[in-house]
């Protein structure tokens, strides 16, 4: 569990400093699930360069609460949480020097995304929030205010946590995990996991990945690993302390994530859909050998839907019209594909049909340019044999889109 935050002083100098502005998002690592924003009274000055940057006057905090009058909301917002900001030392300091003038001793677990993106988002010109914001796309509305540099903080997070391919992200939070006791350890671990494909991790109370897996469906596979009574799982049934996912949504970008994270999985596609002079029938590979298929499927019956398809729209798929567009070697372009969830789009970018990197941003992100898709996307060596029959199915389902940006 995370909780994004953004602070802005009154401009005092170092140690006498005052919140005059905060904003709290407290994140699952899918969605937002509380938040807290409020102007505060600091009962001091606001310096004239401060009242310049953030358009805060003097008279719009004099009826705000005072610090004291939020103390309690901010503590409930945050426990069993990582606290996560763009230069967390500056908020982090705020609000221990805060809570001690209450007599309170606040201590949370942080993480600063300026590090986290100097390592992801290497050689930007600037690392400041407006400016790396503006160079990999993400819109900031009432910048230098607390709720605008708290929501784009959250939306450089998700980038982060997209790009963190080595898992360093998610093991920095175990500590949350120590904090809780469990009575019913796997009900807890396993109630609000959702059914939907995806990476699925399973760690201990350090933090460490016990095991990794792709899964076409993270509750039930959770579930069936503390319900197996093979040895192999007795490790990960006692010591497993959190479960962490990432969805995938888009077949390909499942393919894609399995590759960067280093899952394996192998793929079956026994079916084939055959042409017979301009006749198309879905049949066992096994029975067709040395001959190639247009297209593979999973099972005969994803074959013969696709040929129900194709045969309900025969102008557009013949085996000639077919062949041709799932000649791959022709396709250097950007594909835009449904992300993960409603508010997101997935892209990948293919050279000469292999694809070369993959990444995500949100619908009201402004990326508008290859320069911007570059500073998002996540390299990925992998062959075109591993992805091209689910590039094929794309094509046959008319599920993605190309990019009018040229590569």
């Amino acid at each position: 569990m995370y909780t994004i935050i953004d602070i802005e002083s009154n401009g005092a100098g170092y140690g006498e400093e005052k919140i005059i502005d905060i904003a709290i998002l407290r994140y699952d690592g899918h969605r937002i699930i509380d938040q807290f924003m409020s102007l505060v009274n600091p009962q001091s000055t606001i310096t004239p360069y401060v009242q310049k940057l953030t358009s805060i006057r003097p008279k719009m905090v004099k009826t705000a609460p005072k610090f004291h009058e939020i103390a309690k909301r901010i503590i409930e917002i945050t426990e069993g949480s990582t606290l996560v900001g763009h230069n967390i030392d500056f908020d982090y300091r705020m609000l221990r020097q805060s809570f001690r003038k209450l007599g309170y001793d606040f201590k949370i677990n942080t993480l600063d995304t300026i590090p986290l993106a100097k390592k992801l988002l290497p050689n930007q010109e600037s690392y400041s929030l407006g400016k790396l914001a503006k160079a990999i796309g993400i819109g900031i509305t009432d910048q230098h205010r607390a709720s605008g540099d708290a929501r784009a903080t959250l939306e450089l997070f998700k980038i982060l946590i997209d790009k963190d391919t080595d898992n360093q992200i998610i093991q920095k939070q175990f500590e949350e995990t120590n904090a809780k006791t469990y009575t019913n350890r796997v009900k807890t671990l396993t109630q609000d996991l959702p059914h939907e494909r995806g990476i699925i991790y399973f760690q201990n109370k350090e933090g460490e990945i016990l095991h990794t897996d792709f899964v076409w469906d993270i509750s039930k596979a959770a579930k069936k690993v503390f319900n197996a009574k093979s040895k192999r799982w007795e490790k990960v049934q006692n010591t497993c302390e959190q479960i962490h996912y990432e969805l995938s949504g888009h077949p390909i970008i499942a393919r894609l994530q399995m590759k960067v994270k280093g899952i394996q999985k192998r793929q079956s596609f026994p079916y084939g859909l055959y042409p017979h002079n301009e006749h198309l029938s879905a049949e066992k590979t096994a029975l067709n050998k040395g001959i190639q298929p247009l297209i593979k499927f999973s099972s005969f019956t994803q074959g013969r839907k696709a040929l129900s398809f194709i045969q309900e729209n025969k102008t557009q798929y013949s085996a000639e019209q077919l062949r041709a567009e799932f000649d791959l070697s022709r396709r250097t372009e950007i594909w835009t594909i449904k992300g993960r969830n409603r508010s997101e789009k997935a892209f990948i970018i293919l050279e000469q049909g292999k694809i070369t990197a993959f990444g995500f941003y949100e619908y009201f992100n402004q990326i508008q340019s290859l320069e911007k898709l570059n500073q998002l996307k996540i390299p990925v060596s992998i062959s075109r044999r591993e992805t091209e029959n689910l590039l094929k199915l794309s094509i046959l389902q008319r599920d993605f889109k190309p990019s009018p940006i040229p590569l």
